[in-house]
């Protein structure tokens, strides 16, 4: 239990919580344009070496499934040695992977490059991270922030999609991997300027708080401790569920739409540079989808809006072989503003949920959650690809995504609400619900 004593308002600033998010962010952008990458490397990578689009898949896969897997360790890590330092090791990993991967001439090495190192590196700046800063610098706005964190990964594909569709496309597919080289780098000093562990490391408490909280001990044996944290997990219901739910989360986004998007569209006659715009305005709208999901989250049934979520991104892909086309129409517009709004909306509930269940070790948990999304967004780019090569078409893989997530929508409403959980409730003052309970569960 951590230890709560009492400070002056005087001595406690929001600004360094927000400070603190907003590089934690920036990380998670650089993270999230390394996602998207694949997709419009599939061409170049075809033209130079030759490969299937099955091999590039399995690099990709293995890619998805290190980035889910290293997420729960990452955040025991941050537990033992500081998110500061495992941060900025990511960081490093990917800029070393990415730049190790312009040398390549095999597929195998492309798996070992892109598929271990920067999954491993990628994974450590998941939403596992954002979720971690949220718990320990903000009492308030806690989904808010969440939300804002998980956004920062489609903010990157945002970002430097475009841009580095642009690079392939007028100069090489190399010296896009030499652009997101110098940008992890470039990132790794402010990490180190700017980033703390937490509150208690500069005297503060946390935003929105009535009370200091001591910083905590670091624990040893973090891979243990991940492990056990699983173990108590996969003993309870609500994990699977949620596990389940965001493994066809994962399926139906990061494993199909970007990956396999750009490919599709270029199968109806769209330019790949077109479709990679229409990804970045994905982009565009998952902000703001993701942000009003963390706001809807501080205030209404978290397992509600995962299953409205879940419904509502279904009935998308089931129309997207119908709206397919060599330009952008209306319809197409329609999907992709709709799409945005829905991509990472599930994110914020998600973690909600695992805050009403597991508490302190929810960080763990949502990190194993989040490592069932990355297998199954491993298992729809692998076989998208396979089912490409061998029907030549994509409309069998929309259909069966769009199945699968009204499953995912039943799955969400069947998970339990823990006992003496309260609802959310709209706060009354600082860190104090109408409830009138500092540490009431809806918080």
């Amino acid at each position: 239990m951590r230890d709560t004593i009492r400070i002056p308002q005087r001595s406690v600033t929001g600004g360094r919580a927000w400070a603190v998010a907003a590089v934690t962010g920036i990380a998670i952008v650089v993270a999230g344009a390394c996602s998207t990458l694949p997709g419009i490397l599939q061409g170049p990578l075809r033209h130079d070496f030759g490969w299937s689009r099955g091999s590039i898949g399995l690099a990709v896969s293995v890619n998805m499934v290190l980035y889910g897997l290293t997420a729960p360790y990452a955040a025991a890590l941050s537990d033992r040695f500081g998110m500061r330092r495992v941060v900025v090791a990511a960081l490093v990993a990917v800029a070393v992977g990415a730049g190790l991967t312009t040398a390549m001439t095999a597929a195998w090495q492309f798996t070992l490059l892109w598929g271990l190192m920067v999954g491993a590196g990628t994974g450590s700046l998941s939403m596992t991270l954002g979720a971690a800063v949220s718990d320990r610098w903000f009492a308030r706005r806690k989904g808010l922030v969440t939300g804002l964190l998980s956004s920062a990964s489609v903010l990157g594909q945002m970002v430097f999609l475009p841009a580095l569709s642009w690079v392939i496309d007028h100069h090489d597919w190399r010296p896009a991997l030499v652009t997101l080289t110098l940008a992890a780098l470039a990132v790794t000093p402010l990490v180190v300027l700017v980033l703390r562990d937490h509150p208690a490391d500069l005297g503060q408490r946390p935003y929105g708080g009535d009370a200091f909280v001591a910083k905590p001990a670091p624990v040893p044996g973090a891979a243990r401790r991940t492990l056990t944290v699983l173990g108590e997990a996969a003993r309870t219901a609500p994990f699977w569920l949620l596990a389940a739910a965001f493994a066809v989360c994962g399926a139906s986004t990061n494993g199909i739409m970007w990956s396999h998007f750009a490919p599709a569209a270029h199968d109806h006659g769209m330019p790949v540079t077109t479709a990679s715009t229409l990804l970045a305005v994905i982009g565009v709208f998952n902000v703001a989808g993701t942000v009003v999901s963390g706001w809807l989250t501080d205030r209404r049934d978290a397992r509600r809006l995962l299953a409205v979520f879940f419904t509502l991104r279904g009935a998308l892909l089931l129309v997207l072989p119908l709206i397919m086309a060599a330009t952008v129409r209306a319809p197409m517009l329609a999907f992709v503003v709709l799409f945005g709004l829905l991509d990472l909306a599930t994110v914020p509930p998600a973690i909600a949920l695992c805050r009403l269940h597991w508490a302190e070790d929810s960080a763990i948990v949502f990190g194993w959650t989040n490592a069932a999304h990355q297998l199954g967004a491993a298992l729809a780019a692998f076989l998208a690809g396979t089912a490409r090569d061998a029907f030549g078409t994509y409309d069998p893989v929309w259909i069966a995504l769009g199945a699968a997530c009204a499953a995912a929508a039943l799955l969400s409403l069947a998970v339990e609400r823990p006992r003496g959980a309260h609802r959310p409730h709209l706060m009354r003052g600082p860190g104090q619900h109408l409830c009138g309970r500092h540490g009431c569960a809806g918080r």
